[in-house]
């Protein structure tokens, strides 16, 4: 795993198939403008000093909440799990499956 692909929201960008069709530096690179739009999680991140939301202690916060439940963008708690598993430094990351 790539330390730098790591994303702020807890998607491992190394893993994403857009990463390639859209020629995207992964989030961290990217520091809340990808290739989509501006992020409000990454931004968040970066105002408040943190690599990703797993150091923040608000986890999980609103609007982290709200990208979690998307329905199409959504997760079953694989993003969660990647950010407290990063903040604890281990290098490693659960897939992200599609909401249920």
């Amino acid at each position: 795993m790539d330390i730098q692909l790591i994303g702020r929201c807890g998607a491992y960008c190394g893993a994403c198939e857009w990463k390639a069709k859209t020629n995207c530096p992964g989030c961290l690179a990217a520091n809340g403008r990808m290739f989509w739009g501006d992020c409000s999680v990454a931004r968040c991140t970066i105002e408040n000093g943190y690599q990703h939301c797993g150091f923040c202690p608000e986890i999980p916060c609103v609007m982290l909440q709200g990208y979690f439940d998307n329905p199409e963008h959504g997760d079953n708690g694989e993003r969660l799990e990647n950010l407290k598993t990063w903040a604890r430094g281990q290098l490693t990351y659960m897939e992200l499956t599609k909401k249920k």
